[in-house]
């Protein structure tokens, strides 16, 4: 009889549950339409998100992981939170009964959004070759079932880990508004992470183990501008009454250069970090196609910017203005000759990580209302802002570990890069644990489109990350 060694025993057990147990859970979590909380105001009478958290608590309950407690906390008023804990495993730590590990992810879910393909719907879960098609499968719903799986499979194997804490929240798609009381509230029971690991990431291919160092903050808002108290007649009222929407666009002429995309808002930029410069070089170097390769531009369109390390450097350390919603605006086929009361925009800004949300809105708000075109009704509502983050340099164990698991889940060496997303998560806990070190990763790669049509799961990176978690868990409790 032939013993396998242990990171056999890993591999082999992470490949079987994922098939057998993982991708059949993911596909019922993907039919269950739990849309975030920012999009769907009446989540709680809906029940989605209560049968979302109830969808994987069963599952992640019933893993042979040794000690494993499992809760579901709801404050009044806040979407709840999966909490589970699970003690020191064979030797533990060497740093002691409390050195702990903290494991996040989330299961809430972007809205619907048009222009899936035929066949294909956001809760309509499809797996087609190595891929599983519907929203929230790798964004984020996996990181639960591939957190438990990874400390079941070091469990099998005989390896050690330390104290873990593993949260599942469920406001992350609306800027995590209801997680700093979680984390007041579970303080004593969270205590000082050494180790943060995310799964709520992207890479840059399925070749290798990515790990994030740096993500964008967001500030975003609604701007509205109210000129009449109802439409009127575009014939008899044009040229005297001005138009909300070139009132409008003279306002978003204040924060964005129409021309470059470049945002006008001095309080959005940051000095970019030589280190953080000098890794997209590198990244750059490594890959020869662009980032812009990897979007579905129309025939001859052309990106922003031609340069791959530009291309880098905007996409992560540079602000940037998307406007993600509009109302006001009747559809072309219904709209007739009419001026319009009202224009409304809602604007989404990407923020260096290292830029303060707190002063970028305040930016926002004085370049909106001050001296407005006609003295027209300028409101801004919704507005809400979030921190970036920039990670701590990597300690020389945790440079060895991350090589160590890429290796031998993906059979090539780590690599890092900075990340266009926002996930407020790593700079709360960033700003709440300075001492911890952070390994940020997940399976969002090249056309995954998560937030858009045709989301998908890529399985084979799903249960290489996995396989990489153990290994990282093992060298955390070894260090």
């Amino acid at each position: 009889m032939t013993t396998l060694e242990p990171d056999q025993l890993v591999a082999d057990h992470v490949a079987g549950a994922w098939h057998d147990d993982v991708l059949p859970e993911i596909c019922d979590y993907i039919a269950i339409p739990n849309v975030s909380k920012a999009y769907e105001p009446d989540w709680k009478s809906l029940g989605h998100m209560d049968r979302a958290v109830e969808h994987i608590r069963r599952w992640c309950a019933a893993r042979e992981i040794a000690g494993l407690t499992i809760d579901v906390v709801e404050l009044a008023g806040l979407t709840p939170l999966l909490v589970m804990e699970i003690p020191p495993f064979g030797a533990g730590s060497r740093h002691g009964e409390d050195d702990t590990v903290l494991l996040y992810g989330h299961l809430d879910k972007q809205p619907e959004m048009e222009g899936w393909r035929e066949g294909l719907g956001p809760w309509t879960p499809v797996i087609e070759g190595d891929r599983l098609y519907g929203r929230g499968g790798a964004d984020d719903g996996y990181s639960a079932y591939a957190s438990l799986l990874a400390v079941e499979a070091a469990q099998r194997a005989g390896w050690s880990h330390g104290r873990l804490v593993i949260l599942i929240e469920a406001s992350e798609e609306s800027g995590s508004p209801d997680l700093p009381a979680y984390l007041d509230h579970l303080g004593e029971r969270i205590g000082s992470p050494s180790l943060v690991i995310c799964l709520d990431s992207g890479c840059l291919d399925d070749n290798r183990l990515w790990v994030t160092t740096s993500l964008r903050g967001l500030v975003s808002a609604t701007l509205r501008v109210d000129i009449l108290t109802e439409g009127v007649h575009s014939g008899e009222a044009s040229g005297i009454v001005p138009s909300s929407f070139r009132i409008l666009r003279s306002l978003l002429d204040r924060l964005e250069d129409a021309t470059t995309g470049r945002v006008l808002i001095d309080d959005m930029h940051v000095e970019i970090p030589a280190d953080r410069r000098r890794e997209a070089e590198l990244t750059s170097a490594e890959f020869p196609d662009p980032l812009s390769s990897h979007y579905p531009f129309v025939d001859d369109a052309r990106p922003t910017v031609d340069d791959p390390v530009e291309q880098i450097l905007a996409h992560t350390w540079r602000p940037t203005l998307s406007y993600v919603g509009a109302d006001g605006l009747p559809s072309v086929a219904r709209g007739g000759n009419v001026l319009r009361p009202y224009t409304s925009l809602s604007l989404s800004f990407r923020l260096p990580p290292t830029c303060d949300p707190d002063r970028a809105l305040t930016a926002l708000r004085n370049a909106l209302t001050a001296d407005v075109p006609y003295q027209a009704r300028v409101t801004i509502s919704n507005a809400h802002g979030a921190p970036g983050w920039n990670a701590p340099t990597f300690e020389p164990w945790l440079v060895e570990a991350l090589e160590n698991a890429s290796n031998a889940a993906f059979g090539a060496s780590w690599r890092a890069f900075g990340e266009g997303g926002t996930i407020p998560f790593m700079g709360m806990l960033g700003e709440k644990f300075p001492q911890a070190q952070f390994v940020i990763t997940g399976v969002l790669g090249p056309g995954s489109n998560a937030h858009g049509p045709n989301e998908f799961l890529h399985i084979p990176t799903g249960r290489k990350v996995t396989i990489a978690m153990a290994h990282i868990l093992r060298d955390h409790a070894h260090r």
